[in-house]
């Protein structure tokens, strides 16, 4: 009898030996240590394959792609989902609608970044929140985590690429962050480390102005100056400090020589969100170089569909009425703050009476910029950094992220395989995002105990040079006729003042950066 019941045991003892052990469950707080802490790791992505070849129209095909896609959208303000827009106060009582959220799952979209856009940089001065570039990219994240938690059954919070992955076979849409603007670390690769632990899973070093340590390519119309003639030093440890952690970085906005720095440093891939090819008159453009220099990083060009980018007449176009009127309609930004939707409204009407305007190029143009890096840099090395759903929608039934499958169309009657398709619409972001991981996971070092504690200090910061002051420009008064009602009810009923006379060229160290003529992609 005991000799049965022992061999009883031991043939349960081996039959348990044999079942794989159940995982371990996921914490319910995503505040909660996990391995993130000691350094990320990812499932390696499967190759995708190629769907079997059967009868189907384009429309069926487009159609099929969309829905297998693992979709993401890397760069987009969402401004209905973060409240009041990412340009404008943070507004706590503004929710989603089952609408907009069902618009996003109707277009098949996986994995979406909300963009964490923090102004210019201007740490010492106020924000438009009564507080630093720091706390107004605290505010913003707050409100996704806000928005993911009272929308669970919709929103989940990727802090990885198998974070993405899991919310395509639970059905949902993944929330990535990423920051617009590296002056919001506040020279501090602790609090640097602190956004990234918070959630944040990429930075663009610069935005549309030159920080402490990096140059900016300046705004659409708004040249930047040149302060450090790429990164300083320190922006050198925040390149590899990002890197070290997993945090990838973004050279949209970067000058030219930001740009060809941060190539020498990088030991991981480098990503550019919101690149297209463009008119070679920009300053944020990127030639074929540059594309080949991301492409040999083992990184990724995500291309836009800001109609800005696609065609040089409606940019031009673009360029006079922000020359005419930008003065005007910055002070009536500060009027409106916090209501983006009436501000726009208001633009729309300045734009009716200027007169005729010529429309955005067609849904085509994008997909012709999409030929072009694949050309250059690779089928791997493309994705999508839309800016979906922004003020210059594309003609063609590209208004908005719901005109998603009419992209996927326009590539199916281009001709690329269903394999390269799904990768230009999602998997080619995530072997990025694993490659990243897996760099930060063979350093073996934890987030923050082998991290470095260095901040820049006002000793090594470069001196500005002396500017010449510029023409103090005439006083602008609202347009004649009644005064501007509150937001919620804006009108425009007289055209708005002269523009001012613009600034004179700034000379040598302050100039703007050239704008060489051969640059073909916008960063």
């Amino acid at each position: 009898m005991r000799t049965s019941l022992s061999l009883v045991l031991l043939a349960a003892a081996a039959l348990a030996a044999c079942v794989p052990p159940s995982a371990p469950a996921e914490a319910p707080d995503p505040f909660a240590s996990s391995v993130d802490e000691v350094g990320p790791w990812a499932e390696a992505a499967p190759d995708v394959m190629e769907s079997p070849a059967g009868p189907a129209t384009p429309e069926q095909r487009a159609a099929r792609l969309q829905a297998r896609a693992l979709l993401v959208d890397g760069h987009s303000s969402v401004p209905s989902l973060l409240p009041g827009g990412s340009s404008d106060p943070v507004s706590p009582g503004r929710e989603p609608t089952a609408a907009e959220l069902a618009r996003l799952k109707a277009a098949g979209v996986t994995g979406k970044f909300f963009s964490i856009h923090v102004g210019p940089p201007a740490p010492q001065a106020p924000s438009s929140l009564g507080g630093s570039v720091a706390r107004r990219a605290l505010d913003l994240i707050d409100a996704t985590h806000r928005q993911i938690e009272r929308h669970r059954e919709t929103l989940v919070l990727a802090r990885s690429a198998r974070d993405v992955r899991r919310a395509e076979r639970e059905g949902k849409i993944a929330v990535l962050m990423g920051i617009e603007g590296g002056h919001a670390i506040e020279n501090s690769l602790p609090a640097l480390r602190s956004f990234y632990r918070l959630g944040v899973r990429t930075m663009a070093l610069t935005h549309t102005t030159t920080n402490d340590w990096a140059d900016s390519a300046g705004g659409a119309h708004e040249p930047a100056l040149i302060r450090h003639r790429g990164l300083s030093p320190f922006g050198e440890a925040v390149v590899r400090e990002m890197q070290r952690i997993g945090m990838l970085v973004d050279v949209s906005h970067a000058s030219d020589s930001t740009f060809q720095h941060v190539m020498k440093v990088a030991s991981a891939p480098v990503i550019t969100s919101s690149t297209m090819r463009a008119a070679g008159h920009h300053r944020r453009n990127l030639d074929d170089y540059m594309l080949r220099a991301i492409a040999e990083k083992g990184g990724l060009v995500m291309v836009n569909s800001w109609a800005f980018f696609l065609d040089e007449a409606y940019a031009a176009q673009s360029a006079r009425f922000a020359q005419k009127y930008g003065a005007y309609i910055k002070e009536l930004g500060e009027r409106f703050q916090g209501d983006a939707t009436g501000l726009r409204e208001l633009v729309e009407k300045l734009k009716a009476q200027d007169g005729p305007m010529a429309p955005p190029p067609p849904l085509s143009r994008i997909v012709d910029h999409i030929d072009h890096v694949v050309k250059v840099a690779g089928i791997a090395h493309v994705g999508l950094g839309s800016v979906f759903g922004g003020d210059e929608a594309l003609q063609d039934g590209l208004a908005g992220i719901d005109g998603l499958p009419n992209l996927t169309l326009e590539l199916v009657r281009r001709g690329y395989s269903d394999g390269d398709i799904l990768r230009l619409l999602g998997g080619n972001f995530l072997r990025v995002l694993e490659q990243a991981e897996a760099y930060a996971a063979s350093t073996d070092t934890t987030l923050s105990g082998h991290g470095s504690l260095r901040q820049l200090s006002a000793t090594e910061l470069p001196e500005l040079p002396e500017l010449p002051e510029p023409p103090t420009p005439p006083v602008t008064s609202p347009p004649a006729g009644p005064p501007l009602d509150p937001p919620s009810r804006p009108r425009v009923s007289a055209p708005p003042p002269p523009p001012p006379k613009p600034a004179p060229r700034l000379p040598k160290d302050g100039a703007p950066e050239p704008s060489p003529v051969e640059l073909r992609m916008s960063r």
